[in-house]
């Protein structure tokens, strides 16, 4: 059964300590709404009213082409690494773009595709029994932002 992988927590420390994000800033502050605002350590919704951070975020080892950065929300508080079953929270939408990557970090050509909500778990398990694919990402099917990982 493949597994949701939240950002490392140790990451999500370094932001919190006001480490620079993936474009050398710090991250922003910012008081939660509460529409579509998702933690990505937690995977749950952040509260309006809640102080979040906002920043640029590299779920990737290293800068290299393949290596998408984009805008991320954390709770600014600290919160526990999601380690639960089944679908987290924060996969709350229809579908989303669903992609398999090789060890080498990078996209494994042909295995994107948007994906109904309900069909995560299978899409991730079939693409994680590719031998090319070492793990998976699961973004925003609108705007390419990164939701989570899945790995075997």
């Amino acid at each position: 059964m493949p597994h949701f992988t939240a950002i490392p927590t140790d990451i999500v420390r370094a932001y919190r300590a006001g480490g620079p994000d993936a474009n050398g800033q710090v991250p922003e502050r910012h008081v939660s709404n509460g529409d579509g605002n998702w933690c990505r350590h937690c995977l749950g919704r952040i509260a309006t009213g809640q102080e979040m951070l906002v920043l640029a975020h590299r779920p990737f080892p290293a800068p290299q082409p393949y290596a998408e950065v984009g805008p991320i929300f954390l709770c600014a508080d600290d919160c526990a690494a999601w380690a639960g079953q089944g679908l987290p929270a924060i996969l709350d939408s229809a579908d989303y773009l669903v992609r398999g990557y090789g060890a080498d970090d990078r996209i494994v050509y042909g295995t994107g595709a948007v994906t109904a909500r309900d069909a995560i778990v299978g899409r991730a398990a079939e693409l994680l029994g590719d031998a090319r694919v070492a793990y998976v990402h699961v973004r925003s099917a609108r705007n390419n932002c990164f939701q989570v990982r899945i790995d075997a």
